[in-house]
Protein backbone atom coordinates (compact mmCIF):
# COMPACT_ATOMS: atom_id res chain seq x y z
CA UNK A 1 0.00 0.00 0.00
CA UNK A 2 2.89 2.37 0.77
CA UNK A 3 4.31 1.85 -2.72
CA UNK A 4 0.89 2.50 -4.25
CA UNK A 5 0.53 5.79 -2.34
CA UNK A 6 4.03 6.86 -3.38
CA UNK A 7 3.28 6.23 -7.06
CA UNK A 8 -0.03 8.11 -6.78
CA UNK A 9 1.72 11.12 -5.23
CA UNK A 10 4.40 11.08 -7.92
CA UNK A 11 1.80 11.01 -10.69
CA UNK A 12 -0.13 13.83 -9.06
CA UNK A 13 3.07 15.87 -8.77
CA UNK A 14 3.87 15.24 -12.43
CA UNK A 15 0.37 16.33 -13.43
CA UNK A 16 0.67 19.56 -11.43
CA UNK A 17 4.05 20.36 -13.01
CA UNK A 18 2.73 19.71 -16.53
CA UNK A 19 -0.54 21.58 -15.95
CA UNK A 20 0.55 24.96 -17.44
CA UNK A 21 2.08 23.37 -20.52
CA UNK A 22 -0.96 21.16 -21.13
CA UNK A 23 -3.26 24.17 -20.74
CA UNK A 24 -1.29 26.09 -23.37
CA UNK A 25 -1.80 23.23 -25.83
CA UNK A 26 -5.53 22.89 -25.21
CA UNK A 27 -7.69 24.41 -22.49
CA UNK A 28 -9.32 21.12 -21.49
CA UNK A 29 -6.20 18.94 -21.84
CA UNK A 30 -5.20 19.15 -18.13
CA UNK A 31 -8.70 17.98 -17.13
CA UNK A 32 -8.60 15.13 -19.66
CA UNK A 33 -5.16 13.97 -18.49
CA UNK A 34 -6.20 14.37 -14.87
CA UNK A 35 -9.30 12.29 -15.50
CA UNK A 36 -7.28 9.51 -17.10
CA UNK A 37 -4.85 9.52 -14.18
CA UNK A 38 -7.77 9.42 -11.75
CA UNK A 39 -9.30 6.40 -13.51
CA UNK A 40 -5.91 4.65 -13.53
CA UNK A 41 -5.39 5.42 -9.83
CA UNK A 42 -8.88 4.13 -8.99
CA UNK A 43 -8.26 0.83 -10.79
CA UNK A 44 -4.81 0.59 -9.20
CA UNK A 45 -6.12 1.16 -5.67
CA UNK A 46 -8.91 -1.35 -6.39
CA UNK A 47 -6.30 -3.94 -7.43
CA UNK A 48 -4.32 -3.32 -4.23
CA UNK A 49 -7.50 -3.58 -2.17
CA UNK A 50 -8.16 -6.89 -3.93
CA UNK A 51 -4.76 -8.10 -2.76
CA UNK A 52 -5.58 -7.11 0.81
CA UNK A 53 -8.83 -9.07 0.63
CA UNK A 54 -6.90 -12.12 -0.62
CA UNK A 55 -4.35 -11.86 2.20
CA UNK A 56 -7.16 -11.59 4.76
CA UNK A 57 -8.86 -14.67 3.31
CA UNK A 58 -11.92 -12.68 2.26
CA UNK A 59 -13.80 -12.97 -1.06
CA UNK A 60 -12.06 -11.08 -3.87
CA UNK A 61 -13.32 -9.28 -6.94
CA UNK A 62 -12.54 -11.54 -9.92
CA UNK A 63 -12.84 -8.56 -12.26
CA UNK A 64 -9.70 -7.10 -10.65
CA UNK A 65 -7.57 -10.27 -10.52
CA UNK A 66 -5.76 -9.47 -13.75
CA UNK A 67 -5.04 -5.92 -12.57
CA UNK A 68 -3.84 -7.29 -9.24
CA UNK A 69 -1.15 -9.38 -10.99
CA UNK A 70 -0.13 -6.36 -13.05
CA UNK A 71 0.05 -4.00 -10.08
CA UNK A 72 2.23 -6.45 -8.14
CA UNK A 73 4.69 -6.47 -11.03
CA UNK A 74 4.77 -2.67 -11.21
CA UNK A 75 5.03 -2.01 -7.47
CA UNK A 76 7.61 -4.67 -6.57
CA UNK A 77 10.75 -2.60 -7.37
CA UNK A 78 9.33 0.30 -5.36
CA UNK A 79 8.46 -2.02 -2.49
CA UNK A 80 12.07 -3.29 -2.41
CA UNK A 81 13.37 0.27 -2.06
CA UNK A 82 10.87 1.11 0.66
CA UNK A 83 11.75 -2.15 2.42
CA UNK A 84 15.41 -1.14 2.58
CA UNK A 85 14.47 1.98 4.49
CA UNK A 86 12.68 -0.10 7.13
CA UNK A 87 15.25 -2.91 7.18
CA UNK A 88 13.04 -5.47 5.43
CA UNK A 89 15.12 -7.96 3.46
CA UNK A 90 14.53 -8.43 -0.27
CA UNK A 91 13.91 -12.16 0.25
CA UNK A 92 11.04 -11.39 2.63
CA UNK A 93 9.45 -9.11 0.04
CA UNK A 94 9.96 -11.71 -2.67
CA UNK A 95 8.37 -14.35 -0.46
CA UNK A 96 5.42 -12.05 0.18
CA UNK A 97 5.07 -11.45 -3.56
CA UNK A 98 4.91 -15.20 -4.23
CA UNK A 99 2.46 -15.79 -1.37
CA UNK A 100 0.08 -13.04 -2.54
CA UNK A 101 0.41 -14.12 -6.18
CA UNK A 102 -0.49 -17.69 -5.15
CA UNK A 103 -3.51 -16.42 -3.21
CA UNK A 104 -4.79 -14.51 -6.25
CA UNK A 105 -4.18 -17.58 -8.42
CA UNK A 106 -6.21 -19.79 -6.08
CA UNK A 107 -8.95 -17.18 -5.64
CA UNK A 108 -9.28 -17.07 -9.43
CA UNK A 109 -10.43 -20.71 -9.35
CA UNK A 110 -8.11 -21.60 -12.22
CA UNK A 111 -8.32 -25.25 -13.25
CA UNK A 112 -6.64 -26.75 -16.30
CA UNK A 113 -6.39 -30.24 -17.80
CA UNK A 114 -3.22 -32.02 -16.65
CA UNK A 115 -1.93 -32.18 -20.24
CA UNK A 116 -2.10 -28.35 -20.38
CA UNK A 117 -0.12 -27.89 -17.16
CA UNK A 118 3.64 -27.33 -17.17
CA UNK A 119 5.59 -28.13 -14.00
CA UNK A 120 9.05 -26.57 -13.82
CA UNK A 121 11.74 -27.37 -11.27
CA UNK A 122 15.28 -26.00 -10.81
CA UNK A 123 18.29 -28.16 -11.69
CA UNK A 124 19.52 -27.86 -8.09
CA UNK A 125 16.73 -30.27 -7.14
CA UNK A 126 18.85 -33.02 -8.69
CA UNK A 127 21.44 -34.64 -6.44
CA UNK A 128 24.79 -33.00 -7.25
CA UNK A 129 26.55 -36.38 -7.45
CA UNK A 130 24.05 -37.77 -9.97
CA UNK A 131 25.76 -38.59 -13.32
CA UNK A 132 22.57 -38.42 -15.41
CA UNK A 133 21.81 -35.23 -17.35
CA UNK A 134 18.16 -34.37 -16.96
CA UNK A 135 18.02 -30.66 -17.77
CA UNK A 136 17.07 -31.30 -21.40
CA UNK A 137 15.33 -34.61 -20.92
CA UNK A 138 13.99 -35.47 -17.43
CA UNK A 139 13.27 -38.98 -18.69
CA UNK A 140 16.99 -39.65 -18.20
CA UNK A 141 16.23 -39.77 -14.46
CA UNK A 142 16.68 -43.31 -13.08
CA UNK A 143 14.31 -42.65 -10.17
CA UNK A 144 16.76 -43.93 -7.59
CA UNK A 145 15.08 -41.96 -4.80
CA UNK A 146 18.14 -39.82 -4.09
CA UNK A 147 16.27 -36.61 -4.91
CA UNK A 148 12.76 -35.39 -5.66
CA UNK A 149 13.16 -35.42 -9.43
CA UNK A 150 12.09 -39.06 -9.54
CA UNK A 151 9.06 -38.25 -7.38
CA UNK A 152 8.02 -35.50 -9.80
CA UNK A 153 8.54 -37.80 -12.78
CA UNK A 154 6.28 -40.37 -11.15
CA UNK A 155 3.61 -37.71 -10.60
CA UNK A 156 3.94 -36.58 -14.22
CA UNK A 157 3.35 -40.15 -15.40
CA UNK A 158 0.42 -40.53 -13.03
CA UNK A 159 -1.38 -37.28 -13.85
CA UNK A 160 -0.16 -36.52 -17.36
CA UNK A 161 1.35 -33.03 -16.95
CA UNK A 162 4.54 -31.90 -18.68
CA UNK A 163 7.57 -31.84 -16.39
CA UNK A 164 10.81 -30.04 -17.14
CA UNK A 165 14.01 -29.29 -15.23
CA UNK A 166 15.38 -25.85 -16.11
CA UNK A 167 18.91 -24.53 -15.61
CA UNK A 168 17.74 -20.93 -15.51
CA UNK A 169 15.15 -18.36 -16.46
CA UNK A 170 16.07 -18.26 -20.16
CA UNK A 171 15.57 -22.00 -20.64
CA UNK A 172 12.38 -21.92 -18.55
CA UNK A 173 10.93 -19.20 -20.79
CA UNK A 174 11.84 -21.21 -23.89
CA UNK A 175 10.04 -24.25 -22.50
CA UNK A 176 6.93 -22.17 -21.75
CA UNK A 177 6.88 -20.79 -25.30
CA UNK A 178 7.44 -24.24 -26.81
CA UNK A 179 4.80 -26.08 -24.76
CA UNK A 180 2.19 -23.28 -24.67
CA UNK A 181 0.60 -24.45 -21.38
CA UNK A 182 -2.56 -22.97 -19.88
CA UNK A 183 -0.91 -22.73 -16.45
CA UNK A 184 2.49 -23.22 -14.81
CA UNK A 185 3.46 -24.72 -11.48
CA UNK A 186 7.01 -23.64 -10.65
CA UNK A 187 9.29 -24.96 -7.94
CA UNK A 188 12.14 -22.62 -6.97
CA UNK A 189 13.47 -20.16 -4.41
CA UNK A 190 11.74 -16.84 -3.67
CA UNK A 191 13.82 -14.84 -6.15
CA UNK A 192 13.38 -17.23 -9.09
CA UNK A 193 9.67 -17.73 -8.40
CA UNK A 194 9.10 -14.00 -8.29
CA UNK A 195 10.92 -13.32 -11.56
CA UNK A 196 9.41 -16.40 -13.22
CA UNK A 197 5.82 -15.50 -12.32
CA UNK A 198 6.45 -12.01 -13.70
CA UNK A 199 8.07 -13.36 -16.88
CA UNK A 200 5.16 -15.63 -17.85
CA UNK A 201 2.42 -13.08 -16.99
CA UNK A 202 -0.43 -12.99 -18.09
CA UNK A 203 -0.11 -16.81 -18.15
CA UNK A 204 -1.31 -17.96 -14.69
CA UNK A 205 1.48 -19.39 -12.57
CA UNK A 206 1.62 -20.75 -9.02
CA UNK A 207 4.81 -21.25 -7.05
CA UNK A 208 6.03 -23.81 -4.51
CA UNK A 209 9.14 -22.88 -2.54
CA UNK A 210 11.98 -25.36 -2.52
CA UNK A 211 13.71 -26.48 0.68
CA UNK A 212 17.40 -25.58 1.05
CA UNK A 213 18.99 -27.71 3.80
CA UNK A 214 22.42 -27.19 2.22
CA UNK A 215 22.00 -23.55 1.26
CA UNK A 216 20.80 -22.08 -2.05
CA UNK A 217 21.26 -23.86 -5.38
CA UNK A 218 22.74 -27.06 -3.94
CA UNK A 219 20.94 -30.37 -3.32
CA UNK A 220 17.63 -28.65 -2.68
CA UNK A 221 14.37 -30.50 -2.09
CA UNK A 222 10.63 -29.86 -2.28
CA UNK A 223 7.73 -30.83 -0.05
CA UNK A 224 5.96 -33.38 -2.25
CA UNK A 225 2.83 -33.23 -0.09
CA UNK A 226 2.61 -29.51 -0.86
CA UNK A 227 3.12 -30.18 -4.58
CA UNK A 228 0.31 -32.77 -4.54
CA UNK A 229 -1.95 -30.36 -2.62
CA UNK A 230 -1.46 -27.64 -5.22
CA UNK A 231 -1.94 -30.09 -8.09
CA UNK A 232 -5.21 -31.27 -6.55
CA UNK A 233 -6.43 -27.68 -6.56
CA UNK A 234 -5.50 -26.74 -10.12
CA UNK A 235 -5.76 -29.94 -12.18
CA UNK A 236 -9.20 -30.32 -13.73
CA UNK A 237 -9.98 -34.03 -13.34
CA UNK A 238 -13.14 -33.67 -15.45
CA UNK A 239 -11.02 -32.97 -18.50
CA UNK A 240 -8.99 -36.17 -18.16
Amino acid sequence: MAAELLVALMLYGLWRICYPGLENIFAYLPALCGGLLLVGATVSFGAVFNLILAVKGLPTLKLLHRYSFAIIKILFPISVRIGKIFGIKRRQIEGSFVAVSNLIFMKSGIKVPAKKLLVLSPHCLQLSSCPHKITRDPNNCKRCGGCNVGDLMKLADELGFTFFVATGGTLARQVVVKNRPQAVLAIACERDLMSGIQDVYPLPAVGVLNIRPNGPCYNTRVDMDEVRRVLDLIVDRKEE
